[in-house]
């Protein structure tokens, strides 16, 4: 992992995993799961961890648990990658979970939206900066559902020492073009290191388009249940195998992305169900989500198998 000298900041390279966080039969946060579940993920090479996120359903844990996931993450990732732990909400328990992070040993912060109100950029940007300040850990901002930033107000964050990094899951490529041209024209001749991200459901699909704007960095929920998929999609991207990306777009992420637009939350229930599939009992999901019914479970399977039979087909 690299870093610069201000604050530290680890620096990614690579397909980012966000892991989910498994429940016990009776709907306890499982650690020893966990552990499993990040060692198959160490394995095949990730550039980052990201515990307790959206995948990892963040919205649905207590502090205890929310502690407990970061620290299990934290032990078993031991170094190799940088470990980045989710926090939002409520401005109070943003705060609080961004502690528990640090105490926890996170290397740093995805900033996940305030509570459903709407807020103006000024609000916005307060927000941001008191998470940031309640910690020593560098932050990311989630551009997303209710906080979304123009490109003034992200400009001036990525000019708050802690504020390393800006991930979009709008998917408005224009508004996030002039996003990156202020910030980057903001931050010329300063010396600071600072990325974006690309933080789309099912991300892969929208990956050359980002790229085609300068946002490589992408997190991929497939890396959870089918790390040579996504490994093999972010090579043949890196290769600039246009023929090879599109394959795998055509014949294994838009089916997936199909059947995950089927119901609200499936882009994590699919996931979670998807690594159980591949023999690791993470448990069901929390309400509000609910588990992806029998017919969509077989239709995963089929999409799943499909998918690593055309990685190894592809591979020849």
């Amino acid at each position: 992992m690299q870093t610069t000298e201000e604050c530290q900041v680890p620096m990614f390279d690579g397909v980012l995993f966000f892991p989910v966080t498994p429940f016990t039969a009776s709907g306890q946060v499982d650690g020893e799961v966990l552990a499993e579940h990040l060692r198959r993920g160490l394995a095949a090479g990730p550039g980052g961890v990201f515990v307790a996120c959206g995948t990892g359903e963040f919205h649905a844990l207590s502090p205890d648990e929310y502690g407990e996931a970061v620290r299990t993450a934290v032990r078993t990732v031991a170094g190799r990658v940088p470990v980045y732990a989710g926090t939002g909400g409520p401005l109070p328990l943003a705060r609080r979970y961004a502690r528990i992070a640090q105490e926890a040993g996170a290397d740093g912060l995805l900033l996940l939206p305030p509570y459903l109100v709407q807020a103006p950029a000024a609000g916005l940007a307060a927000y941001t900066r008191e998470v940031a300040e309640s910690s020593d850990l560098p932050l990311i901002v989630y551009n997303r559902s209710n906080a979304r930033f123009d490109a003034a107000t992200a400009a001036e964050l990525a000019r708050h020492e802690k504020v390393v990094g800006f991930k979009d899951g709008v998917g408005d490529l224009d508004r996030l073009s002039r996003i990156a041209t202020a910030v980057r024209h903001e931050l010329a001749g300063t010396g600071k290191e600072f990325q974006f991200f690309n933080g789309m459901p099912t991300a892969e699909v929208t990956v050359p388009a980002y790229r085609g704007i300068g946002v490589d960095l992408y997190s991929s929920a497939v890396f959870c249940f089918a790390p040579e998929i996504s490994n093999a999609f972010y090579q043949a991207v890196e290769k600039g195998d246009a023929a090879k990306v599109e394959r795998l777009q055509r014949e294994f992420f838009h089916p997936l992305v199909a059947l995950r637009d089927l119901v609200p939350g499936y882009a994590v229930s699919l996931v979670k169900a998807g690594v159980r599939q591949q023999g690791l009992d993470v448990g069901g999901v929390r309400a509000p989500l609910v588990d992806p019914a029998p017919e969509h479970l077989d239709a995963l399977r089929r999409i799943t198998d499909a998918g690593l039979a055309l990685v190894e087909d592809i591979a020849r």
